[in-house]
């Protein structure tokens, strides 16, 4: 062992009881350690400094945005690492939820450890899923997992896996099927059981198996406690949680014969290696405490593998040494994953009882009038009647840090009002008034004698066609800027809007500034490349597959190539779509020209050679320059894989096993997101999930109507036929109800209820996340006419602004403009 600190204590232990200046030196640099230490609990905020002075035991921090939540844990953890001499045998264990999170706080622990004079082998930083591998991988007779012969899945609504678990499952289960294609009523119209076929196998139940798979593993349910759920009588008719633990099943045993592993069996298979009482000995021997943030997005199974890591196996009777920093009203996961904010509340409420809860409340993020905003509305949604079942919001306010608080430029000075409230005429008049702020903020804060022309670029200062020079732009000067928005399409439109404003009327220019416009979802779409090529071949190859041709449909709707439309209607019968005859029903407008691209890439694919089809694929898609690239990067792999028999049955086994195995990078991957999202002399474009963690000067947040914020639990028309709600969701309340003991289980009726509450409180979170990403400017609007659907936003009607909108410019009146 060669680690410098390892030297260290093996010298103090060996040497501390012998005279001489041996153990005084050792004494001395003791001292001197201790006073660094202390050093740097004076710089840190009170929070903080609860953490620094952890002394073992549980510990719950709860944080407000801006709080410092990764500055405080990692001077925790580097004062933790001296006071009790880690090492690389017997480690501090920080556990994160991302790589780029996790590469964050190992970095900045790494310049606490070099101002005390001590090496890094004191602690390790996993995500919790990296964790869980390496206890699989140390004990793989334990676990159960061999990852030389399993491949890594994440399985989706449209996954092969869950496909085939479906069709076993109405394979085996007529009646319960039959229940489900006549619904509330059916005359047995065969043109209407085929589409209701059709909207159950590719829609309903693999969304129902997604959401229950998922839901019920990380919680640490089998399929068989599901099905034993599902004799407790709700009434509902439809036996939902007896379908759902029976597609459950079926995944779970297509898993094991496929060698298929997914994210939450890597937990489970830590958790049996923990069973185990000598693995669990040697593991927990290795561990000196857990350090786990973001801890309200943790679900009940990565809690219990964390809780039992952190025991002393020395003294298993003892609390585990574990400290859990989150905030509970930044939990936005959870309906979309089976984290729920209730489980971290109660952790905090247990250790409050202890005197073990620590409340980071000072905040040196943003401007006095943006931290007054987030609490006002916070404090008016927990009063409302949106609060009757339970708070949306725990009880706590963001505080301004004081004067003497370390940070540069905390709670820095507004920007203009620094809370601006907007009421549009419409989205496209948002767009404008946005553009036009941006404008003022480049000519605020540049230097009075900059000009503008046409092309100038603002990272380099260069001309970008006609070569003049230009003096470059003073970064310095400028603030980080960011359009916040609920989905990718509404950035979309304003990326399409704000580049060509002449098209739609508008009067400003933004190119003449050089600002960059970074669209995040647009770069997001690179990684969809692989999946979407793999659909429309697996069209092209089986043009009369019902299911293949409609998610080549559903690409080709989404990247608005044909109309929108309802395609459960006609891919129930392919040929009588594609080659109708002379006494078939006459073709709508929309439904020929749907026909008329699939045509056409089937003519193609026909002409072309195997080699050339993903390039041309690309090109009918109408991919951006990085998109192409991206295609480009695939087709060489899929040329490399398939050298010497390139059929169409090679090349989409390739294609399956690199959509399904995740093991394709886009082209023009970065982690450094933040640096690339926050950067200033650019606009970013970013929805208000991804923005989670990061902030900038100036945030714009358009388009807050009620039918989007909270909105409401869609339920599409093509699967009405079952009632107002959506099986998923049904089953997903019901399963949380029993995790949370809550019997008897809710009926149908109580279930999709209490599933419009989670989505509610969750919605109303997620605007406070996206409120407190601004430091010196909010500017919000609510118009009063946008699109019923952002899949045709020129379809403008009246809008209801979101609840909060009209309580803020009450509250703030002079703030409404």
């Amino acid at each position: 062992m060669t680690d410098e600190f390892d030297s260290d204590f093996m010298r103090s232990t060996t040497n501390i009881d012998r005279p001489g200046n041996i153990s005084s030196g050792l004494d001395s640099a003791a001292v001197l350690r201790e006073q660094a230490c202390l050093k740097i609990r004076e710089s840190l905020r009170a929070g903080q400094q609860d953490m620094a002075d952890w002394q073992g035991g549980p510990l719950a921090v709860s944080a407000v945005p801006g709080a410092g939540k990764s500055t405080g844990m990692a001077a925790a953890s580097a004062i933790a690492i001296a006071r009790n001499q880690l090492h690389s045998r017997r480690q501090l264990i920080v556990v994160t939820f991302t790589r780029s999170a996790a590469a964050n706080i190992k970095a900045k622990i790494r310049e606490r450890l070099t101002e005390l004079s001590l090496s890094q082998g004191g602690f390790a930083v996993h995500t919790l899923h990296g964790l869980a591998l390496n206890i699989a991988m140390r004990h793989p007779d334990l676990s159960g997992l061999n990852l030389e012969n399993s491949t890594l899945v994440t399985p989706t609504q449209s996954h092969r896996l869950i496909r085939t678990c479906v069709e076993l499952w109405i394979a085996e289960n007529p009646r319960r099927y039959q229940v489900l294609l006549e619904g509330q009523q059916f005359d047995g119209e065969e043109t209407e059981r085929l589409r209701r076929q059709s909207v159950l196998r590719t829609e309903i139940l693999p969304q129902v198996a997604k959401t229950v798979i998922h839901e019920a593993k990380s919680s640490g349910l089998f399929p068989e406690q599901l099905l034993e759920m599902s004799a407790l009588d709700t009434g509902d008719g439809y036996e939902i949680l007896a379908v759902a633990g029976g597609l459950y099943q079926k995944y779970q045993a297509l898993l094991r014969s496929r060698e298929f592993i997914d994210y939450d069996e890597m937990i489970l298979a830590a958790l049996r290696v923990l069973d185990n009482p000598k693995a669990r000995a040697s593991e927990q021997k290795q561990v000196f405490a857990v350090f786990e943030d973001e801890a309200q997005d943790s679900t009940p199974l990565q809690t219990r593998l964390l809780e039992t890591l952190a025991i002393d196996p020395d003294h298993p009777t003892l609390p585990p040494n574990f400290i859990r920093v989150g905030d509970p009203n930044q939990a936005i996961n959870s309906t979309f994953t089976p984290a729920d904010p209730i489980y971290f509340n109660q952790f905090c409420d247990e250790c409050e009882v202890e005197n073990k809860l620590a409340t980071m409340d000072g905040a040196g993020r943003s401007t006095q009038v943006i931290i007054d905003a987030a609490n006002f509305m916070l404090q008016w949604v927990n009063g409302s009647e949106l609060a009757k079942h339970e708070k949306p919001f725990r009880d706590q306010t963001i505080k301004p840090v004081p004067s003497t608080d370390p940070q540069q430029n905390a709670n820095p000075a507004p920007i203009g009002r620094g809370l601006e409230l907007h009421t549009p005429r419409d989205i496209y008049h948002t767009v404008e008034l946005i553009g036009k702020r941006v404008i003022e903020l480049l000519e605020e804060f540049l230097p009075a004698e900059f000009e503008f022309g046409i092309g100038k670029n603002i990272e380099s200062g260069s001309e970008a066609s006609d070569g003049e020079n230009s003096a470059k732009l003073p970064l310095e000067n400028l603030k980080s800027m960011a359009i916040l928005v609920r989905e990718n399409k509404q950035g979309k439109f304003i990326k399409e809007v704000l580049e060509n404003p002449q098209k739609h009327g508008l009067s400003f220019d933004l190119r003449k500034y050089g600002i960059k416009i970074e669209d995040v979802g647009e770069r997001d779409r690179h990684s969809q490349v692989p999946w979407e090529i793999l659909t429309l071949l697996q069209f092209l190859d089986r043009p009369h597959s019902p299911d293949y041709l409609k998610a080549a449909l559903k690409i080709l709707s989404d990247r608005q190539l044909i109309p929108k439309q309802d395609y459960n209607a006609f891919a129930t019968s392919p040929e009588q779509f594609l080659y109708p005859g002379p006494l078939d029903p006459q073709q709508s407008e929309p439904v020929r020209k749907c026909r008329y691209f699939c045509c056409g890439l089937l003519q193609a694919s026909l002409e072309l050679p195997p080699y050339q089809i993903i390039s041309f694929l690309a090109l009918a898609l109408q991919y951006d320059q990085t998109e192409l690239a991206t295609a480009d990067k695939l087709a060489e792999r899929v040329a490399i894989q398939t050298a010497g028999n390139n059929s169409m049955h090679n090349i989409l086994g390739v294609l399956s096993e690199i959509v399904s195995s995740e093991r394709f990078e886009p082209v023009d991957a970065d982690d450094k997101i933040e640096e690339r999202y926050t950067s200033k002399g650019q606009l970013t474009i970013i929805t208000m999930h991804k923005a989670k963690g990061l902030d900038w000067d100036c945030v714009f947040l358009p388009f807050l109507h009620e039918q989007t914020i909270p909105g409401n639990l869609r339920v599409l028309p093509q699967t009405r036929f079952l009632g107002d709600f959506t099986l998923a969701e049904v089953a997903r309340a019901q399963i949380r109800a029993s995790l949370h003991e809550k019997y008897p289980l809710p009926n149908l009726g109580e279930a999709w209820e209490q599933a419009g509450y989670l989505k509610t409180a969750e919605e109303f979170r997620l605007l406070y996340v996206a409120m407190t990403r601004a430091k010196s400017l909010l500017w919000m609007a609510a118009e009063k006419k946008g699109p019923f659907t952002w899949n045709k936003p020129e379809n403008l009607q009246e809008q209801k602004p979101c609840p909060v909108m009209p309580v803020l410019k009450q509250r703030f009146p002079s703030n409404a403009i």
